[in-house]
């Protein structure tokens, strides 16, 4: 299929700002044009309204962390959903994730705990996986007082289903039960080599000269780094046992075959999962449905399977 008319637009027009590439500038300047693009040029009418957003701070690897819960109007109980962020673990906040944080309370009826993990390269890796272990393995003693039904989840885009992936399976090692994964493209394999980065490494808003500075500034600390620490490259992990998953990519985005290499290997492990693969959409889609009704359609639909995981 070719790329969706509506995000071939967006991407001409992004391109059309004569922004320098991602990989050319400091943490500061792509955090604050990441910022731009999420935040400062979203309508405040494409917040879909919920029941209520309140900031809290939970506990983090190395002491206490932002984080943002929102509630839907569903009536309780409800499931839990850890949502963590992406962004190559460089860039990305609480509010950049703000319209994903509201669309999978609405759309999946959870309660949603957004964490705002250290970022790297002031705290590179495994500063993030640190907190988000310990934001969620205190997400699992607070359900009473969130969600308000025993039901865990974790969700995350891109950087973020990586500590997703990463989160569920230092959860399964603590004998903390999930009910759920939601892994949209994730980076699962550091290691990897896949057709995908070669097919749409170029053109379609992630490229790989911003995938190698993210990495840099993730781990490029380390001399002698493990890429197949689960840690970093939960492809490389023990998959058994884990959570129901599902895992959804887009048909133009570099990182397509790594998600689609988890979801083969989760269902080698024997676990459960949905896999959808979006055509014509790019990565970060999620975010996108106000662009495109073909992304708002993917995001409809990746909602409705995490549901059913949820509520089935």
């Amino acid at each position: 299929m070719p790329l969706d008319p509506h995000l071939e637009a967006l991407l001409d027009f992004i391109a059309s700002a004569g922004l320098p590439p991602t990989s050319q500038g400091t943490p500061e300047t792509a955090r604050a044009d990441f910022r731009d693009l999420a935040v400062n040029s979203r309508p405040v009418d494409a917040l879909p309204p919920v029941a209520s957003v309140e900031d809290i701070a939970v506990p983090g690897g190395a002491g206490p962390r932002p984080a943002r819960v929102y509630r839907p109007s569903t009536p309780g109980p409800l499931p839990t959903i850890v949502l963590l962020h992406g962004g190559g673990f460089v860039i990305g906040d609480l509010d950049t994730h703000d319209l994903t944080a509201r669309t999978l309370a609405n759309g999946c009826d959870a309660v949603v705990v957004s964490v705002d993990y250290r970022l790297a390269p002031e705290d590179p890796w495994p500063a993030g996986v640190e907190d988000v272990v310990a934001a969620t393995r205190w997400a699992a003693s607070a359900l009473p007082t969130l969600g308000g039904n025993d039901r865990l989840a974790v969700a995350g885009d891109s950087a973020g289903g990586n500590l997703s992936a990463v989160v569920a399976q230092a959860m399964r090692d603590e004998g903390i039960p999930l009910a759920g994964q939601l892994l949209i493209y994730p980076v699962t394999d550091r290691r990897g080599s896949y057709p995908s980065h070669q097919e749409n490494g170029t053109g379609y808003l992630l490229d790989l000269d911003t995938m190698r500075w993210f990495d840099e500034h993730y781990v490029g600390h380390l001399t002698d780094v493990d890429d197949t620490d689960p840690r970093l490259a939960p492809l490389h992990g023990d998959l058994t046992g884990l959570a129901p998953a599902v895992l959804v990519v887009a048909e133009f985005d570099p990182l397509r075959d790594d998600g689609l290499a988890y979801a083969a290997a989760l269902e080698a492990a024997g676990v459960p999962v949905e896999v959808r693969t979006f055509p014509g959409m790019i990565h970060g889609f999620i975010d996108m449905g106000r662009h495109s009704p073909g992304a708002q359609a993917a995001v409809d639909e990746t909602c409705a399977l995490f549901r059913t995981v949820l509520h089935g």
